[in-house]
Order: C-alpha cells, then structure tokens, then sequence
C-alpha cells in the first residue's frame, strides 16, 4: 500500500470554505466576476450543491450550500461576516465592474493604495466579502513608512 500524503497533490495549505445560500448562482458568479474554473461539484438533496471546488488561478475556493442543521450559515443567516477574502487579479477595475455588474455592492471604492496595489472591496450577492487588487507599483521599505505614515495621519 502507498503511503498517503498528509496534503494531497493540487491542495494548497489554506483554503477558504464558503457556506452559501444558493451555491450554484454563486458558482456562477465567481466563475463570471473572476474567471474560476470549477473544478468538481458533488450535488446533495433538493437541488443543493454538497461541496464544490472552484480555482482561481493557483488558489482554490470551496463551497456548499447552507445547511443549518449542520451548522453551515451564510452571511445573512448570522448577520455579516467578518473575513474578508483577498484576492489578487490582473485587472482589478475590469474584475470590480464584473462584480457590481453581476449584483455585488460595493463596500470601498477602487483607488490606488500607498503600499502600491490598486484595490477595492465588495460584498457579492450572497454575503461574502471580496478585497480585490492589481499590484501597480514596487514600493520600497522606506517610501512605505513614508507613506504609511502620511495616510494614517501622521
């Protein structure tokens, strides 16, 4: 018999887990806002998605839909969430239009940061908060005090 590996091959360490009130449309709103590639998707009763895997380049998103009974809730069942998930795009402003477009609100306008990425946050259709950026420039150590320093007053 094969040894098993603690961490299977094509599994990153860190994975978010998304409880969703209506995982296929989210499903279909990752894949359209980000450009995901699901990759599997195992249904369970009543037309709920079980769990499903999507990819978002070398990062990987799983989901199901809400089971309360199983202490699976969404966002609204509790009352919001506070994670945010960060993602990195290549388009950041082509992604936040995607997202407003497809139902998101947004939450922090789109600007450019001191630390050198452009970005901007949102809260999709189902709850979940999105901090999305495009890194636009290196900043030095030095200039990143400096700045960090002006934009927190000092």
């Amino acid at each position: 018999m094969a040894d098993v590996q603690p961490i299977p091959d094509g599994y990153p360490r860190v994975i978010p887990y998304l409880s969703v009130d209506g995982a296929s449309a989210a499903i279909d709103f990752y894949t359209t806002v980000f450009g995901a590639t699901e990759r599997m998707r195992m249904d369970a009763p009543d037309n709920k998605v079980g769990h499903a895997e999507l990819e978002f380049g070398d990062s990987l998103i799983m989901l199901a839909d809400t089971f309360p009974d199983m202490g699976n809730q969404s966002p609204a069942a509790i009352g919001g969430t506070p994670v945010t998930v960060m993602v990195y795009v290549e388009d950041v402003d082509a992604v936040f239009g995607r997202a407003i477009d497809a139902g998101a609100t947004v939450e922090r306008e789109l600007e450019n940061q001191f630390y050198g990425d452009r970005a901007g946050q949102f809260v999709d259709p189902f709850g979940h908060k999105w901090f999305v950026a495009t890194h636009v420039e290196d900043v030095s150590a030095e200039e990143m005090d400096q700045r960090a320093a002006a934009a927190m007053g000092g």
